[in-house]
C-alpha cells in the first residue's frame, strides 16, 4: 500500500551527549549498525518502500555520505537539509511536504525496533488521517518520555506529549502513516505553550477530536526510543542479547619458543570457544607441533613482534568476538564466560590483573608492576578524559572485543610489540567506541620467563615504548 517513507533524522540530540558532539544521534550503532540505517531497512523490509526522504539537520553531511543515495540498501534516498534543527520534527516535516505526495510511513530516525512486526501496518481503506504506532510497557517513566494515548472503539481520541502522570499501558512510538492532509493540520496547529514548538502530538491529538480517524497500531518486539546514552547502551545489550547465541567466537593466542606451556593453554580454552588460533611467529621450538596436537588451528607466521602477531591473528581469526590470551598459562578459560556477558554491553573489553585477591602468589605481578600499570592507566584516563575511560591495567593482554570494533581502529594501529596493547585501548577511545574493564584471574605462567616484563630492565624498556606511543597519540604525532 505504501509507496513513500520519510526519516526525520535533524535533532541535535543533546539529551545524548556527549556522544552528539561528534556525530548525529540517529548514527549511533546498535550491534554494529546506526539506528538510521535499520529503520531504512524496516521501511524497506516491512513495508515494500523503495522512495524515502530523510531530513537532515545536525552534522547533516554524517549521515548523508553513510547511507549515500540508498543504493547500497536497495532504496532511494533523498535528503532534505533542516537549517534550523530547533523548529521541531512537525515543522521540519513540512519541508518535506513536496516529496510526499501520497499517504506515507513516518519512522523517527532516534527510534530501535527490535523483532518488530511492522509489516502487519497495511490499512485496507483510504477512510484514516493518521496510524500511530503503540507498545504495551509496565514502566510509566518510559511513557513518560513519549507520549500517552487514549483509545476507545479501535481509535485514539487523545494524546498527550510527555505526560507528567500517564495512564495506562500504552506508550506512544515514533511509527506513523499519514494521509497528505497532516501537511496542512501542521500549518494550522498552534505551538505548545510548553515547548514553544508545533509538537505532532498535538496536530494529531486536534485531528482526532475534530472527528478524524487515527488509529492505533500495536508494535510487537523490543522497542527503544534513544534519548540518551543510557538508552543506547540498553539498546545495545538488548540487540546482542537476541542475536548472542549466533555469533562465533575465536581466540587469538600469539605464541613464540613456548613449548612448555603451549599445550596446556589450548586444552584449557578448546571447548569453551568456536575456534583456537595458535599464531606460531617462526618458533624454533616444538610451538606448533603441540599446539596443534592439542586442538588449535595454528599458522606460522615471520613477523617483527608480538603486537605484530597479535593483529595478524585478529586480521585471520574466523569469529564474530574475538578474544585474546597469553600462551604462558598465566590467564584461563574460567574468564571466558564474564568476557563474553560484558561484551553484549561493550566494544571491547580489557582484562585487569590489579585485583590483589585474584593474583596468585608466584605470578609475575609484584606491587612495583602492579603500581605501574595502574599509573599508566590513569595517564590514559587523564589524557582522554571525555571519553570518561576506567583503566587500572596497561599491560593485560587478556581481552576481548567484536570483529566490527577491530575493523574500525585497524587502519590505525601501528605498534609491533608490547605498545600494541594500550594501542589498542587508545584507538578504540579515539573512535568513541565503549571500552570496560573487568578484573582477571592472574597466574604464575608455565615454563620461561616474559619477555616483556621478566625483570627491572624489560620492564623498563616496555614501559618508555608504552609512554612513547601514548604521548605521540595524545599530541597527534601518530594519524588518527
Amino acid at each position: 500500500m505504501f509507496e513513500l517513507g520519510l526519516i526525520p533524522a535533524a535533532g541535535e540530540g543533546v539529551r545524548a551527549y556527549p556522544a552528539t558532539t561528534w556525530m548525529p544521534k540517529v548514527m549511533l550503532e546498535i550491534a554494529g549498525r546506526p539506528i538510521i540505517e535499520r529503520n531504512v531497512e524496516i521501511l524497506r523490509d516491512a513495508f515494500g518502500i523503495k522512495k524515502i526522504v530523510i531530513i537532515t539537520g545536525h552534522m547533516a553531511e554524517m549521515i548523508e555520505e553513510h547511507l549515500g543515495d540508498g543504493d547500497r540498501l536497495g532504496v532511494k534516498i533523498t535528503y532534505v537539509r533542516c537549517p534550523d534543527p530547533k523548529i521541531g520534527l512537525a515543522r521540519g516535516m513540512l519541508l518535506a511536504e513536496s516529496h510526499l505526495d501520497r499517504p506515507f510511513v513516518t519512522i523517527l530516525g532516534d527510534e530501535v525496533y527490535l523483532d518488530s512486526n511492522h509489516s502487519q501496518l497495511q490499512p485496507q481503506d483510504q477512510d484514516w488521517f493518521a496510524w500511530c504506532a503503540v507498545h504495551r510497557t509496565s514502566d510509566p517513566r518510559r511513557i513518560q518520555k513519549n507520549y500517552c494515548l487514549t483509545i476507545t472503539d479501535d481509535r485514539i481520541v487523545d494524546l498527550e506529549e510527555k505526560p507528567e502522570h500517564p495512564t495506562g499501558d500504552m506508550l506512544g512510538c515514533g511509527t506513523y502513516a499519514f494521509q497528505t492532509s497532516i501537511f496542512e493540520r501542521i500549518r494550522t496547529t498552534a505551538p505548545s505553550q510548553r515547548s514553544g514548538r508545533v509538537e505532532l502530538t498535538d496536530v494529531i491529538r486536534a485531528a482526532a477530536q475534530d472527528g478524524l480517524i487515527v488509529r492505533p497500531f500495536e508494535v510487537s518486539g523490543d522497542y527503544l526510543n534513544v534519548n540518551c546514552l543510557e538508552d543506547h547502551h540498553t539498546a545495545n545489550h538488548l540487540a546482542r542479547t537476541k542475536q548472542f547465541d549466533g555469533f562465533a567466537t575465536s581466540l587469538v593466542i600469539p605464541a613464540y619458543n613456548e613449548e612448555e606451556s603451549i599445550a596446556h593453554v589450548v586444552r584449557d580454552f578448546v571447548g569453551h570457544v568456536d575456534e583456537v588460533l595458535v599464531v606460531d611467529n617462526s618458533s624454533s621450538d616444538r610451538t606448533a607441533e603441540l599446539a596443534r596436537e592439542a586442538g588449535a588451528r595454528v599458522e606460522t607466521v615471520s613477523l617483527s613482534g608480538y603486537g605484530d602477531t597479535i593483529q595478524w591473528g585478529l586480521d585471520n581469526a574466523k569469529g564474530d568476538i574475538l578474544i585474546i590470551t597469553e600462551a604462558d598459562h598465566s590467564f584461563r578459560s574460567k574468564d571466558i564466560g564474564k568476557f563474553l556477558e560484558f561484551l553484549k554491553d561493550a566494544d571491547m573489553v580489557m582484562g585487569t590483573r590489579t585485583t590483589r585477591e585474584m593474583i596468585e602468589q608466584g605470578s609475575n605481578m609484584g606491587g612495583l608492576l602492579r603500581l605501574g600499570n595502574i599509573v599508566v592507566g590513569k595517564l590514559i584516563e587523564v589524557l582522554w578524559w571525555s571519553q570518561e575511560p576506567r583503566f587500572t591495567d596497561v599491560g593485560c593482554s587478556y581481552r576481548a572485543l567484536w570483529k566490527s570494533t577491530w575493523v574500525k581502529i585497524r587502519e590505525q594501529t601501528k605498534g609491533t610489540g608490547p605498545e600494541f596493547s594500550p594501542e589498542m585501548m587508545i584507538e578504540a577511545l579515539r573512535a568513541r567506541l565503549r571500552v570496560i574493564e573487568i578484573p582477571v584471574s592472574y597466574h604464575a605462567r608455565v615454563g620461561g620467563e616474559s619477555k616483556h616484563s621478566s625483570g627491572f630492565l624489560h620492564v623498563s624498556k616496555t614501559a618508555l615504548r608504552m609512554l612513547r606511543l601514548i604521548l605521540a597519540k595524545r599530541l597527534g604525532l601518530q594519524s588518527h
